[in-house]
C-alpha cells in the first residue's frame, strides 16, 4: 500500500555517521522534524541546525520550499543558514590568508541559495564585500571568489543597486580596462558591469564615465567565447540604456572603433561554433542596432523644408540629368514645374506635383527618402536603369519606384522589427547585418532591384502592387530563413527565388495541404487520423525521453543557469535537476537529482496562468509569456518552465498533455497532422493516379429479375 501523500520517505546524512532512513510528515512543522534529526544523533540546540539538499546545489529546506522533497531524496542535517552566514562572515575576515580564501570559496557556493543569502546580507555582507574589493589587497583566486560572491548575492534582487559607491564602481572597472590574467576575474567584473547598468540609471552614468568602447573592444579578438559574449552584453547594456540623444553618439563610436568588423572576424567567422547565448548577444547587438533607423523612420518629411525637398530634387537629377549638370539659369518657370511634374511621374511618386507629400506617413517616413538617396548613390547605374526602364514602358506596366521603395522601407521594418525591443529568448541574429556598416541600406538596394525584377515576371499592372509586395515579402523571408553568410550570399539566394520557382514552392505546398473533400478521401483521413495522432504522440514522448536543456529567467540574464528535465524511458517519471553550463548532448538520468512522478501531475498550465508568469505583477515579455508553462502537482508544488524556442514549447506542452491523456492542441501538432496525413493519402492513393474519385459510392444496381441462375463450377 503506497504511504499517504503528506509522508516522505527520506534519508538523512549527518557527517561520520551512517545516513538514517526516515518519514518526513509534511504536516509537521519543519523545526520539529529538524528536532527529531537532532535527537536522532544526540544533537543539542537544533535551532542552530537545517536541512539541506545533498546535492550539488546544497540548497536549504524552508517551510516556503518543502514540497519540493520527493521521496527517496537524500537530505543533509548542517548548521543553519544564519549560523553558517554568521561563521562565514567572521572568517572571511580572517588573518590566516588560507582560512580566508576557504571561506571565499565557500560563501560563493553558498550565496547561491536564497535562505543563506538573506541571512549573510542580514549581516551587512554586501558591504563588508564591496570594502574588501576596494581596499585592493585581495587578487587572484581569493577576489574571484570575492566577486563571485558579491554576483550571486546581487543576483537574488534583495539589495538594491543604485547603493554601491563610485570607488567600487572604479574598482570593477579597472579589473576590465587593465586586463587581468585571471579570466574568472574578468567574467565577474564584466556580469557586474552589465547588471549595474541594466538596473540603475545613475550607475549607468558612473559606469559609462568609468569604462570605454575601446577599452571593451580587445576583449573580443580573445579566444575565449564566454568573456566575448559578456563582453558583448555590456556593450549591449550601455547601448540600450543610453539615453535617445546619446544612443545616436555611441553608434558613431562603435562605428569609429570598428565593432562590427572585430565582431565578424573574431566571432562569426571564428572557427568554433555560436553557443546559444552568444547568439542572444549578437540578436540583441542586431536589434539595438536597427533601432537606431527609428527615429527617422517615424519622423515625417515636412514639404515646407528645402533640405528635405533638395533630396527628392537630387534624386530627379540623379535620374534624369546625370550627364549635364542642371541648367538654373533662367527658363520658363512653368514650364519647368511641368517637366519635374512628369519626372516625378516618371521617378514612381504618387504626388506628382509635391512628392514630398508622399513621406508624410510614418512608418516609414523619411527613412525611405534615405533609403532612396542612398540608392541613387551608391548604385547609381541601378538607380538610372530601373527608373529609366519602367519610364519608357506603357503606364500600366510600369513599376513605379518611388511608391515602391515607400513600401519596401516598411515592410522591411516590420520584417527587421525596427523599433520594437528585443526579446529576451530569441537568438535570431542575422550574420550578414555584419558584413557592412550600412547593412539596412544595402539590404534596401538588394531588395528594390528584386521588386522591380519580380514586377517584371509577373507582368504585373498597378492594380497588381499589393500582390506584387506579397511575392516579394515571401521571397525575401524564404532567403533570410536560410541565415545567408554575407550579402551577396543573400542576393544569390534571392536569385534562385525567382517569381515562377516561388509559384512552384506555393503550388507543391498547397498540395502537400490541399484538403480533399471526396467524401471516401473524408472518411479514410477520418480512419488513418487516430493512427497518426499516436505517431506524433510516441514522436513527442521520445523527445521528452531524450530531455530539453531550459535556461532560468532571473532579474537579468545570466549565462550560467541551466537545468535540465527527461522523461525516463518508462514514461513514468520527470528527472531534473540544475546545470553548471549548457549540455553537448543528452545528460543521463542519475546525474539529476530531483524526481516528479507523472502520477502526481495535476495539471499542466501555460502562459499567463503560470505562477511563475504571476510573481511580482510585472508586466511580462510577449515571447517570454508565449514561452511559459508550468506542471502542478501534488500538495501546491510547481515545475516551471521557459522554452528556448516555439519549438520546444510545442513538443514540451504536447508531451505532457499526452501523458495526462488530454489532447495535444500545439499548432505543431496541427501542422504535422497535417503534412502526415496528406502523405500517408497520397501514398495509398498512388495507384488511382490521373482516376476521378466520384464525391458518392456508386450506385446500387436493380434486382435481377429472378434469382434462377447458379454457377456450375464443372
Amino acid at each position: 500500500m503506497p504511504p499517504p501523500a503528506d509522508i516522505v520517505k527520506v534519508a538523512i546524512e549527518w557527517p561520520g555517521a551512517f545516513p538514517k532512513l526516515t518519514e518526513i510528515d509534511q504536516k509537521k512543522p519543519l523545526s520539529a522534524i529538524i528536532k527529531e534529526a537532532c535527537d536522532g544523533w544526540s544533537l543539542t540546540n537544533h535551532e542552530y541546525y537545517a536541512l539541506q539538499h545533498a546535492d550539488s546545489t546544497n540548497f536549504y529546506i524552508t517551510e516556503k520550499n518543502r514540497n519540493e522533497i520527493k521521496n527517496g531524496a537524500i537530505l543533509r542535517l548542517t548548521t543553519s543558514p544564519a549560523q553558517t552566514a554568521l561563521q562565514l562572515h567572521e572568517r572571511i575576515q580572517s588573518s590566516s590568508m588560507d582560512a580566508k580564501l576557504e571561506a571565499l570559496k565557500n560563501l560563493a557556493s553558498y550565496s547561491r541559495d536564497i535562505t543563506f543569502a538573506q541571512e549573510f546580507i542580514n549581516l551587512d555582507g554586501i558591504s563588508l564585500l564591496t570594502q574588501m574589493v576596494e581596499s585592493g589587497t585581495d587578487f587572484g583566486d581569493m577576489l574571484s571568489f570575492t566577486l563571485t560572491a558579491f554576483v550571486e548575492l546581487m543576483d537574488h534582487g534583495i539589495v538594491s543597486w543604485d547603493t554601491f559607491s563610485v570607488a567600487f564602481i572604479k574598482k570593477i572597472a579597472s579589473y576590465v580596462s587593465k586586463f587581468p590574467s585571471d579570466i574568472a576575474i574578468l567574467q565577474r567584473s564584466l556580469a557586474i558591469l552589465e547588471s549595474m547598468v541594466l538596473n540603475s540609471h545613475d550607475l549607468y552614468q558612473k559606469v559609462a564615465q568609468e569604462i570605454t568602447i575601446g577599452q571593451l573592444i580587445p576583449h573580443l579578438q580573445g579566444a575565449d567565447q564566454e568573456i566575448q559574449t559578456y563582453t558583448i552584453a555590456v556593450i549591449n547594456a550601455l547601448f540600450l540604456k543610453a539615453p535617445d540623444d546619446r544612443r545616436q553618439e555611441m553608434a558613431n563610436i562603435l562605428a569609429q572603433k570598428q565593432l562590427r568588423a572585430i565582431i565578424l572576424q573574431y566571432v562569426i567567422r571564428a572557427q568554433r561554433a555560436i553557443n546559444n547565448e552568444m547568439a542572444h548577444q549578437l540578436y540583441v547587438l542586431q536589434v539595438l542596432t536597427f533601432n537606431l533607423l527609428e527615429d527617422r523612420m517615424m519622423t515625417k518629411m515636412d514639404p515646407q523644408d528645402q533640405a528635405q525637398r533638395d533630396i527628392i530634387f537630387e534624386l530627379r537629377r540623379i535620374a534624369f540629368d546625370a550627364e549635364s549638370e542642371p541648367n538654373n539659369s533662367g527658363g520658363n518657370v512653368e514650364k519647368r514645374k511641368s517637366m519635374y511634374t512628369r519626372d516625378y511621374k516618371k521617378l514612381g511618386f504618387i504626388n506628382h506635383v509635391n512628392p514630398a507629400m508622399d513621406f508624410t506617413q510614418t512608418p516609414p517616413g523619411m527613412l525611405a527618402l534615405d533609403n532612396m538617396l542612398y540608392f541613387a548613390k551608391h548604385q547609381q547605374d541601378a538607380y538610372i536603369r530601373i527608373v529609366l526602364e519602367n519610364s519608357s514602358r506603357e503606364d500600366k506596366h510600369e513599376c513605379p519606384f518611388g511608391r515602391s521603395s515607400i513600401e519596401l522601407t516598411k515592410m522591411l521594418c516590420d520584417i527587421l522589427k525596427v523599433g520594437e525591443l528585443p526579446s529576451e529568448t530569441c537568438n535570431d541574429f542575422h550574420p550578414m547585418f555584419f558584413t557592412h556598416d550600412r547593412s539596412f541600406e544595402e539590404f534596401f538596394c538588394i531588395c528594390i532591384q528584386l521588386l522591380n525584377k519580380t514586377w517584371k515576371e509577373m507582368r504585373a499592372t498597378s492594380e497588381d502592387f499589393n500582390k506584387v509586395m506579397q511575392v516579394v515579402k515571401e521571397q525575401i523571408m524564404r532567403a533570410l530563413t536560410t541565415k545567408p553568410s554575407s550579402l551577396d550570399q543573400f542576393k544569390s539566394k534571392l536569385q534562385n527565388l525567382s517569381y515562377a520557382e516561388i509559384l512552384k514552392i506555393r503550388q507543391s505546398e498547397r498540395m502537400n495541404q490541399e484538403d480533399f473533400q471526396s467524401r471516401p478521401i473524408l472518411e479514410l483521413k477520418e480512419k488513418i487520423q487516430p493512427e497518426i495522432l499516436e505517431l506524433i504522440k510516441q514522436q513527442r514522448l521520445n523527445r521528452l525521453v531524450e530531455g530539453t536543456c531550459f535556461r532560468k529567467l532571473n532579474s537579468r540574464r545570466r549565462q550560467d543557469k541551466f537545468w535540465y528535465c527527461r522523461l525516463s524511458p518508462n514514461h513514468k517519471v520527470l528527472h531534473y535537476g540544475d546545470l553548471e553550463e549548457s549540455p553537448q548532448g543528452e545528460v543521463p538520468h542519475d546525474s539529476l537529482q530531483d524526481k516528479l512522478p507523472v502520477a502526481d501531475i495535476k495539471a499542466v498550465v501555460t502562459g499567463k496562468d503560470c505562477p511563475h508568469m504571476k510573481e511580482k505583477g510585472a508586466k511580462q515579455n510577449k515571447e517570454v509569456l508565449e514561452l511559459a508553462f508550468s506542471i502542478l502537482y501534488d500538495s501546491n508544488g510547481q515545475l516551471n518552465f521557459i522554452a528556448p524556442d516555439k519549438h520546444e514549447y510545442c513538443v514540451w506542452t504536447d508531451g505532457l498533455n499526452a501523458l495526462l491523456g488530454k489532447d495535444m492542441m500545439s499548432e505543431l501538432t496541427r501542422n504535422d497532422l497535417d503534412t502526415l496525413l496528406s502523405m500517408e493519402i497520397k501514398l495509398r492513393l498512388l495507384d488511382l493516379e490521373n482516376i476521378q474519385i466520384p464525391d458518392a459510392p456508386p450506385p446500387i444496381p436493380k434486382e435481377p429479375s429472378n434469382y434462377d441462375f447458379v454457377y456450375d463450377c464443372n
